[in-house]
């Protein structure tokens, strides 16, 4: 076995995935108790020390699976984010990078790339985009109506509701969001009592009909992904029952051949035998 095919065995086992998961698990622990005035006083030290071996290890993987897939690493996406993450990380954290100390945190992330569960509700997430995009747009135009109805109808005597364009869009995005709506359509009920009609139907559209969309489309998007990863597992399944039946059939063709192999010399050996015994013959 080669040097890479020996990392390779190393990299992609169960064990190493485990220890990494733990890995991550533990950083993002050390890196939340960094927040704390009284843990960084007792045990700042320690968790510095955890938080640099923790990147060196993540640095060890990422150079151990660019070194053993080369070329292939770069083109899985998951790789790609693994690194930028760990660069962030790498990236110095003084003068104007300052910053980037906060983005730390980011690591914790990477238990995406490694637990598969996660992977495929982020893949499906990522399919779900185009169908989420046009619902996004149908519930932008839901909400610009009715900012404009809604300025028209109650800017005058609630200007601090709907004074104007702005102002609507984010009171009836509260509204959607079911923050406090009851308080602005009591307020606006006072000056205009069959208000309540506009924002039952605003409510109803966006809440029980659009926001309802995304969630199907996503549900959607997860049963074709684990659809597809269902045949891709049958399809392998049959290509290894087909490599079985081929290597069956080589060898069981290896055993005739020796069989006729065998059958020719032991009838050789009976002819030889038989003019010999013609020979001795009086």
């Amino acid at each position: 076995m080669t040097r890479r095919a020996r990392i390779r065995t190393v990299v992609e086992s169960r064990r190493t995935q485990q220890l990494v998961t733990m890995v991550i698990v533990v950083n993002a622990v050390t890196l939340g108790l960094e927040t704390s005035p009284a843990m960084m006083e007792r045990y700042g030290g320690v968790l510095h020390v955890i938080d640099r071996v923790a990147l060196y290890v993540f640095v060890v993987e990422l150079l151990a699976k660019a070194y053993v897939h080369r070329l292939r690493f770069v083109r899985d996406p998951w790789n790609i984010f693994d690194a930028v993450i760990v660069g962030i990380s790498l990236a110095p954290h003084s003068g104007t990078l300052s910053v980037l100390r906060a983005l730390r945190i980011l690591r914790a992330l990477r238990l995406i790339s490694v637990v598969p569960s996660l992977r495929r509700v982020v893949s499906a997430l990522l399919s779900a985009m185009p169908g989420m995009a046009s619902i996004a747009a149908l519930l932008g135009l839901v909400l610009y109506v009715a900012a404009v109805m809604a300025t028209k109808l109650y800017g005058a005597t609630h200007p601090e509701y709907f004074g104007d364009l702005g102002a609507s869009l984010f009171t009836l995005f509260q509204v959607m969001t079911g923050e406090a709506w009851s308080e602005v359509a009591r307020a606006v009920m006072e000056e205009h009592p069959s208000s309540w009609i506009f924002f039952v139907v605003f409510i109803l559209i966006c809440t029980f009909v659009v926001l309802n969309l995304f969630i199907a489309v996503v549900v959607r998007a997860m049963e074709e992904d684990e659809a597809q990863q269902g045949e891709g597992t049958e399809r392998s399944d049959a290509d290894l029952g087909q490599d079985t039946n081929a290597v069956m059939l080589a060898e069981l063709a290896a055993l005739r051949a020796d069989i006729q192999a065998l059958r020719g010399s032991y009838e050789h050996e009976m002819a030889a035998r038989a003019r010999v015994a013609d020979d001795l013959a009086p």
